[in-house]
């Protein structure tokens, strides 16, 4: 085997070390934070970061172009479906009154969502 390869392998174990431990951070995350809001973030931004560390790894590992393609659609997908789902489930959660809001600093959807006519 060539140096080359053998690094490669080396960089990838390395980030798909690296990237489990992220996701375990944001699982840990999940469980410690107390309310939706908190935990949609630890859900989704070390999530999404952990899942391409992984999938960097393993492409680097694995070096053929159709699993590269296949690795790039799960990267793409996971982008656009895990924040839009938080977000989604943030927004639920404010809409039926979980989100203890007394701890927001600026409030933008009380406005939107009020029944007031105070147009």
């Amino acid at each position: 085997m060539n140096p080359w390869a053998e690094a490669a392998d080396l960089a990838g174990a390395c980030l798909l070390l690296l990237g489990s431990f992220q996701s375990l951070l944001g699982v840990i995350g999940m469980l410690r934070f107390p309310d939706v809001l908190s935990r949609s973030h630890a859900a989704t931004k070390p999530q999404t970061l952990g899942l391409l560390l992984v999938l960097v790894g393993v492409a680097l590992r694995l070096r053929n172009g159709i699993d590269l393609g296949t690795l790039a659609l799960i990267g793409f997908f996971q982008f656009l479906t895990g924040p839009v789902a938080s977000h989604l489930v943030a927004r639920s959660a404010y809409r039926t009154g979980q989100t203890g809001s007394r701890g927001l600093l600026r409030d933008d959807l009380d406005p939107q969502l009020s029944d007031d006519d105070g147009r």
